[in-house]
């Protein structure tokens, strides 16, 4: 297997998550944890069924507290940077699901800086522009507005520069370095940026005046952050976070490392698409695990497990068992060609754009709703 390289800002080649756990030293999400969650959820998401959310931190932890009346909230998060796409949706959607089935609370960041520190050629500007679109499409997705709360660090700046203070205060310059792999050449923003980072992991235990457990849901490449966040609260008198991770949405060509907004257009999918633009990028560009001819095809069957529209419809599109299971069978057996794998999967991403997208128009007027109060 070719080397891959999972950071917070760089996922590259044939991620195996396996050695991944073992890496970054979290813990499998096994059958007693996902019967511990449906015991609260009642039905387990399909994202838990099928090792979407693979992994986890102190979940053991966080549904003691639970248990004992002493209620979590989520924190996730966005850093405004370009057009939300599919992969971002995923963790998101789960979220929503999080909040929904334990009723409680969520502090979405949209880290404004990051990306202003991070990449040279980024503009507050730019930023700012992605932050107004990116919150749209996180308001589309329905979370509930008394419950949800917008964090925008320039903007809450006030509110979170003391926190991040305390937390930079027992961080050193060796310990970014080890752990995001910064050199001297690094600006003094991205080096601080981790604190701010933080801070809505504990901003909520402060504003109540007790301490709340928080549960973090993410994709896995932004672990190192919060090792470090987990590390750092204890010596703040406050809970290490718990979190849980989510395996990368593969880019439609292939399934190396994951859909981004910053690679070629035609690797990802946006949330506004058009139709059109959703059917020829699904069909010109996803990876195929189909057979080079309809007689091949026919014999041999194809391979779901490396073709990306099949992966899409497991781990995002088709919440039915028995349905993708169908599926799975007819392709591998040749029975289902290739063109017709895709035009299931171009149906129900337009469908679903279609109405992500209606509510993303109405979103523009909900916008103050989930700021956060001042």
């Amino acid at each position: 297997m070719a080397e891959f390289k999972v950071t917070p800002w760089e996922v590259s080649g044939d991620i195996d998550y396996d050695k991944l756990i073992a890496e970054f030293g979290v813990e499998k999400l096994n059958d007693a944890m996902l019967e511990r969650i449906k015991k609260h959820t009642k039905e387990l998401h399909f994202m838990l069924c099928r090792k979407v959310f693979f992994a986890h931190r102190d979940m053991k932890f966080l549904l003691d507290e639970y248990e004992k009346g002493n209620k979590f909230f989520l924190y996730t998060g966005r850093a405004p940077s370009g057009p939300v796409h599919l992969g971002h949706l995923m963790p998101w959607i789960f979220t929503k699901w999080l909040q929904d089935k334990f009723n409680v609370e969520l502090w979405f960041q949209f880290p404004d800086e990051e990306k202003f520190l991070f990449k040279q050629e980024m503009k507050f500007e730019d930023t700012q522009r992605w932050l107004n679109e990116n919150m749209l499409d996180v308001i589309a997705l329905g979370f509930d507005p008394k419950k949800t709360h917008f964090i925008i660090d320039t903007r809450d700046a006030g509110l979170m520069y003391k926190e991040a203070c305390k937390v930079a205060k027992k961080i050193t310059f060796s310990m970014v370095k080890s752990t995001f792999g910064m050199t001297n050449e690094n600006n003094i923003g991205s080096i601080f940026y981790t604190s701010m980072q933080a801070v809505p992991a504990f901003l909520p235990s402060v504003l109540k005046g007790k301490e709340i457990p928080c549960l973090i849901p993410h994709a896995v490449d932004q672990d190192p952050h919060f090792r470090l966040t987990r590390d750092i609260l204890p010596k703040l008198g406050h809970y290490k976070p718990a979190s849980i991770q989510c395996m990368f949405l593969p880019p439609l060509g292939g399934v190396e490392g994951k859909m981004s907004a910053s690679s070629a257009a035609e690797q990802a999918i946006f949330t506004t698409d058009t139709p059109e633009m959703v059917k020829k990028k699904i069909n010109k560009y996803a990876f195929s695990g189909g057979q080079v001819s309809i007689e091949e095809h026919r014999i041999k069957g194809g391979n779901p497990d490396v073709d990306v529209s099949f992966q899409y419809l497991r781990m995002l599109f088709e919440p039915d068992d028995k349905k993708l299971q169908e599926i799975y069978r007819d392709y591998k057996t040749g029975k289902m060609l290739t063109g017709e794998l895709k035009a299931i999967l171009i149906e129900k991403i337009n469908s679903f754009l279609k109405k992500h997208q209606a509510e993303r128009e109405k979103a523009k007027a909900k916008v103050e709703k989930y700021l956060l109060k001042r």
